[in-house]
């Protein structure tokens, strides 16, 4: 089993990092803080830019932690809160990543959640240093998770409907 969850970590640890580099350096074909800041804007996290860097290092920060498998639970509520946020741009096109949904998202924020859940498993500095905790721990980590992410959506959903009401739609 502990191999397994190395695996996973890796796995799901160096996505992330690639995925919060595409919005940090452009890497990998994403759009940079630029890029991401202007798609952030139109979708309502604002300021844009500045939310753009903090998904960028949420995501490349938190996959780190994963690889190594440092303060998992921890680790695994920003996944699970910055891929709520992220789902939630795409929730109109659906699930599917073909037609642009928030398959991916769901994917992320559920393996943050199995991670939350297990733990890092015993090849991981979590267990070096004693501080892997309990499945409770688990438990509080997808609470402030989706309780972060929520915060954020409520957020963007104030200032589209503020652009809404000013633009008299």
């Amino acid at each position: 089993m502990d191999s397994g969850l190395l695996l996973f970590r890796l796995l799901i640890g160096l996505l992330l990092v690639g995925h919060g580099s595409q919005k940090l350096f452009g890497s990998f074909g994403g759009g940079g803080i630029a890029g991401t800041g202007a798609f952030f804007e139109k979708v309502g996290f604002r300021p844009g830019r500045p939310m753009a860097l903090v998904a960028g290092l949420t995501e490349a920060g938190s996959g780190l932690f994963l690889v190594l498998g440092l303060l998992t639970r921890l680790s695994a509520a920003a996944v699970i809160g910055t891929l709520l946020v992220a789902g939630w741009t795409f929730v109109e096109k659906g699930l599917w990543a073909q037609k642009g949904g928030y398959e991916l998202c769901l994917l992320y924020g559920g393996a943050g959640a199995v991670l939350a859940l297990t733990g890092p498993g015993a090849y991981s500095l979590d267990a070096v240093l004693g501080i892997g905790g309990s499945a409770w721990l688990g438990a509080g980590a997808i609470a402030l998770g989706l309780a972060s992410g929520a915060v954020v959506i409520a957020r963007a959903v104030r200032a589209t409907q503020s652009d809404a009401a000013r633009a008299g739609v």
